[in-house]
């Protein structure tokens, strides 16, 4: 017996030491030593055949998806004898798994994506700032309504991230220098150090790096290591500014000093355009000498603009104004070099203001593809940009299915045969049509789905009980009427239909659209005698006063929907909405809200993710629920549909169209209730979940949304790969 045990801590040890990694830039664990040279050469090649992808933010924190961890106790495995070996296990076991290097979901978005290159094994690097201090975190009080927090984190302790060295020194972290100019093209350098996170696939057999450049060094200006800080700092105009250079000024130094060879350039929204500025700066330096900048022609930045646009990939992510970049001429004046601003005057033009130069318009100009996030947001974007009409194509977003699937749910579809390989193919889910009228699949989804839905019931009525008596010890009014309330009257009970909202505070996407009449949905409930739990949730950025405003008349309004509905209607604000969160909402809700004004919403990616654990949506048509609706197969859909054209891009108050579009969710809303709680229709009701199943995850999934960037980045793919990918494309075509 002894003899075995010895073997059996043998195979052990033998199999962790497997699982490191060494480089001139650092030790690294969860993959081996043949995939990290195989990943790294691929990036490193001379041809270029990689591609870069820069993202402002990038959301993929561990507790939501950590394959190390799961293949760690999988094995059963907890420490090593090794001393370096037990300290990463203590970290990948243990955490912290929190990496608040996103806001929303753009961010969200770029992890699911990166997860998805991983898992197809696309040669991809990313790029994106560190942020010392992160995003911000939300305390919500009764009175106040959102309150900002600083975010307290440990990049140090948290797995996957690591400090990269300086491979001549290395015990030093290494460093790369940034030239940034003030008035009269004065240089100042600003210092970076550069983090790098591993998103590995969950086979351990590829992984893409995520590389963070941190610019709060005490050798970096005291003006850049302010807006190394937070994310999305919008205390000025000259501070957002600063961070979008950051980004796009970074990205070429960072190639350099790591040998990135990639020949394709793909902008995740145009905050990283500055990237494309310093390329074209780069080619007039190769093109015409060390002296370009006394000889410069207006034709020979039109030329480079030509040349370097044959590199850049460009997806645009929203129709809304303010998520377009524009910035006061006589202010960029004092960032940047003459040059630069020559190449701006030219390419970068605001057709509004002449004042203005528009980063949008510059990324909308020098590309060689720009594509939307849906079909519909692809035919806004060419009413908002008609001089690029012809080269504005659609891909439909996706979200990572292993990423958002629930446990659960994940354990029914392993056992059945017609799923099988699901996991690596969601295209396999196709196949789910022929489990509708299966009983014995039908019954063991809404044992899964009771299963998500009493925890996340758990998690409210535990939280709900915590702000009760945090009333005593703290400042902090609960955020919820129920805390209030005696304790026995405060659960909430799983059977009952449950709403989920969570997503972005901001005007246009209406977050208390279904509220506009009070009387009128509470008379719905109290008459058909229906109890109803929604579930809120979500963040306003801390300069979008409207945006926290929505968020206090939610709070406001908990009371008066308790009230009028005699106890029926219990509504529930969230604090603190993050990705675990997200999960335990988009698998355990009954149903997904989204009321956006149409056409504003691109896409909308929560839906997605309901959808993925055979959630129905209730939602305007807008965004990916025009291709998700199925003509009423997967959910619900309300409001006026909207022709594409000015004027309902319009966010002014007037126009948000409340009273039409609350007016038709009343209408709709006792056929939802009456479906999901009467025994005679309740087979409709799971109808709709397993639709979802086999209608929207075979195509509203990050692998089928890769394989689609794939086309236009045109890499030369090894025959495996390149025959996955091809899989994929198949399954779903967005821009027909």
């Amino acid at each position: 017996m002894q003899n075995n045990y010895h073997d059996t801590l043998t195979d052990q040890e033998t199999l962790l030491h497997s699982m490191l990694a060494q480089s001139p830039f650092g030790t690294f664990f969860g993959i081996s030593q043949k995939v990290f040279d195989r990943v790294w050469s691929n990036l490193t090649e001379e041809d270029g055949n990689s591609a870069v992808y820069i993202s402002m933010e990038i959301g993929a924190e561990l507790d939501v998806f950590n394959p190390v961890k799961t293949y760690l106790q999988q094995k059963e495995i907890v420490d090593s004898n090794n001393a370096q070996i037990s300290s990463f296990l203590k970290k990948f076991l243990n955490g912290p798994f929190k990496l608040p290097n996103y806001g929303g979901g753009l961010g969200v978005l770029a992890g699911d994506t990166l997860k998805s290159f991983a898992a197809c094994k696309i040669p991809i690097a990313a790029i994106s700032l560190f942020y010392k201090k992160g995003y911000f975190a939300q305390l919500v009080d009764s009175r106040i309504g959102q309150i900002s927090w600083s975010t307290d984190w440990s990049p140090e302790d948290t797995p996957s991230l690591y400090l990269l060295k300086n491979p001549n020194y290395p015990d030093k972290p290494l460093y790369i220098e940034i030239p940034f100019f003030a008035g009269d093209d004065q240089t100042v350098m600003a210092y970076a150090q550069v983090w790098m996170k591993l998103e590995i696939n969950e086979n351990l057999d590829f992984f893409v790096p995520e590389f963070l450049l941190d610019f709060s060094l005490p050798e970096s200006p005291e003006w850049i290591r302010n807006a190394a800080n937070h994310l999305y700092d919008s205390s000025s105009e000259t501070m957002k500014a600063i961070q979008r250079r950051m980004l796009g000024a970074g990205v070429m130094p960072l190639m350099d000093i790591l040998g990135l060879t990639a020949e394709r350039i793909h902008l995740n929204e145009q905050h990283g355009v500055v990237s494309v500025l310093h390329l074209i700066a780069d080619f007039l330096l190769n093109k015409l000498g060390p002296s370009y900048q006394t000889t410069l022609k207006d034709s020979d930045i039109l030329e480079a603009a030509q040349a370097v646009a044959h590199k850049v990939i460009y997806t645009i992510h929203t129709p809304v104004k303010a998520g377009h970049d524009r910035f006061d001429k006589s202010l960029y004046a004092g960032l940047s070099h003459t040059v630069c601003r020559r190449i701006l005057d030219l390419l970068a033009g605001d057709k509004e203001n002449p004042s203005l130069y528009n980063f949008t318009e510059f990324a909308m100009l020098v590309n060689r593809a720009i594509n939307s996030v849906s079909r519909l947001h692809r035919d806004v974007t060419k009413k908002q940009f008609p001089q690029f009409a012809e080269k504005i194509t659609a891909i439909t977003n996706g979200v990572h299915h292993l990423t958002w699937i629930s446990d659960a749910k994940a354990e029914v579809f392993d056992n059945f045969p017609e799923l099988r390989n699901w996991r690596q193919n969601p295209g396999v889910f196709v196949k789910a049509e022929t489990l509708l009228k299966n009983k014995k699949f039908r019954t063991y989804l809404e044992q899964a789905w009771k299963h998500d839905t009493e925890t996340l019931i758990h998690y409210i009525n535990d939280m709900l009980v915590l702000h009760r008596h945090q009333i005593e010890e703290t400042w902090i009014d609960p955020p919820n009427f129920l805390s209030h309330l005696h304790e026995e009257d405060i659960p909430l009970k799983p059977t009952v239909f449950t709403v989920g909202f969570a997503r972005r505070f901001s005007t246009y996407k209406r977050a208390d659209l279904i509220f506009d009449d009070i009387k009128k949905l509470t008379d719905i409930i109290t008459k058909l005698d229906y109890p109803v739990n929604f579930l809120f949730a979500g963040k306003a950025h801390p300069a979008d006063e409207p945006g926290k405003s929505l968020i206090k008349i939610i709070l406001d309004l908990q009371e008066e929907l308790y009230e009028r509905s005699n106890g029926l209607a219990k509504l529930v604000f969230i604090p603190n909405y993050d990705m675990a969160i997200a999960k335990m909402m988009v698998s355990g809700v009954h149903a997904w809200l989204n009321c956006p004004k149409r056409p504003l919403e691109a896409s909308g990616t929560s839906g997605m993710k309901a959808a993925m654990n055979g959630i129905p949506n209730i939602s305007i048509l807008d965004g990916w629920w025009m291709e998700g609706f199925h003509d009423g197969k997967a959910g619900w859909k309300f409001g006026l549909d909207t022709p594409v054209d000015a004027e309902p891009l319009s966010e002014e108050p007037a126009a948000l169209l409340y009273e039409e579009d609350s007016a038709s969710f009343y209408e709709l809303f006792p056929r939802v209730l009456k479906e999901f709680y009467d025994p005679e229709l309740r087979a409709k009701y799971i109808d709709k979940c397993i639709n979802n199943i086999f209608l929207n995850i075979p195509i509203f999934n990050t692998h089928r949304m890769i394989a689609e960037y794939c086309r236009n980045y045109e890499l030369n793919l090894a025959p495996q790969v390149n025959k996955k990918i091809k899989n994929f494309q198949k399954l779903y075509q967005s821009e027909i």
